[in-house]
């Protein structure tokens, strides 16, 4: 009897022992075809990006709309106020001010960026040996622009005593002229340095201009049609589509001009180089209205928003789409 039982008992393991390893192998291969899955492949390489989207984002966006209600500064805690601060936006003189020398600025430097980006491109279409050194000096004011380095140079050019006046004296005007302290000029000296920056756009009109098959000229050269005529016929329609981007990301970088202003010109003189985006900042971390900036932020996310749209609507009418067959 002993033997028996002990006989069955050995049975029994056994059997636990085989369905376990059953159930491992069988865990195994479920998990091994979750992991090779592409499903999960796809999400687990695009979690870096979701949950920094998440953090870094999403959450300071909530953040700051909740701080738009509230009178708050970095040194103590939130104060619910309401819609005050969106209230205050009506009387505030200096904001309209603000605004104006931003649209200002953007809609004076915006074009001048990408005109000068389509001639350079038109100039950089045909390959020679040097075209790629040519195309990285181009595209290198786009990376140093935007530096505190260069934005503390340009504002050294235009000093009374700096490059451009000495370049004015060795032609013959001998006058020390206040760049930078004049009204009619000092947002001027910021429109030139934008406009220097065209690398990018740069780049991306020469990419679009390769594309556009060459038969399309050969056609237009048998049927006669000068230089003129096949640039503004053929190559400027087809480039409406590049032209729209280009326009697109440009302004909201020109309505986001910060580095600039703050550097070069510190929002004078007369506020005529108040960026926008540096008012914003005045008012967060120099004047301690952290409440009120955040909804000015909130204020221009609308605006680039609204803008954004009007091109969108505009686009059916002057952007062709018909592609390059």
């Amino acid at each position: 009897m002993l033997a028996l039982y002990f006989h069955r008992k050995g049975d029994v393991f056994l059997e636990k022992a085989i369905l376990s390893e059953k159930t491992a192998v069988s865990f195994s291969d479920k998990f091994r075809k979750f992991i090779m899955n592409e499903t999960t492949g796809a999400v687990l390489f695009a979690m870096p990006f979701l949950l920094g989207f998440l953090l870094f984002t999403i959450v300071p966006m909530g953040m700051s709309l909740y701080y738009s209600f509230t009178d708050f500064n970095i040194l103590r805690a939130p104060t619910f106020v309401g819609l005050d601060n969106y209230v205050r936006m009506l009387t505030d003189e200096r904001l309209f001010s603000s605004m104006r020398a931003t649209f200002y600025f953007a809609f004076t430097s915006v074009p001048l960026r990408l005109l000068v980006a389509l001639l350079v491109a038109l100039m950089l279409l045909k390959s020679t040996k040097m075209t790629g050194v040519y195309r990285a000096m181009y595209y290198l004011p786009s990376i140093l622009g935007a530096s505190v380095a260069v934005a503390v140079l340009w504002r050294q050019m235009f000093f009374v005593t700096g490059t451009v006046n000495r370049l004015l004296d060795v032609i013959g005007l001998n006058r020390d002229f206040a760049w930078l302290g004049d009204t009619r000029t000092a947002i001027w000296t910021l429109i030139l340095l934008a406009a220097w920056q065209f690398g990018s756009a740069m780049l991306i009109f020469l990419s679009s201009l390769k594309q556009i098959p060459e038969t399309y000229y050969e056609a237009a050269r048998i049927d006669g049609a000068g230089k003129l005529r096949i640039f503004f016929k053929i190559t400027l329609p087809l480039l409406t589509p590049t032209i729209f981007f280009n326009l697109v990301m440009q302004m909201i970088n020109g309505f986001l001009a910060f580095t600039q202003a703050f550097l070069v010109t510190q929002g004078g003189p007369a506020d005529t180089t108040n960026f926008f985006s540096l008012y914003m900042f005045n008012h967060a971390f120099a004047w301690g209205n952290a409440g009120y900036a955040a909804a000015l932020a909130w204020m221009m996310l609308i605006m680039l928003g609204t803008f954004t749209g009007i091109l969108f609507l505009t686009k059916r009418f002057w952007v062709y789409e018909g592609g390059f067959s």
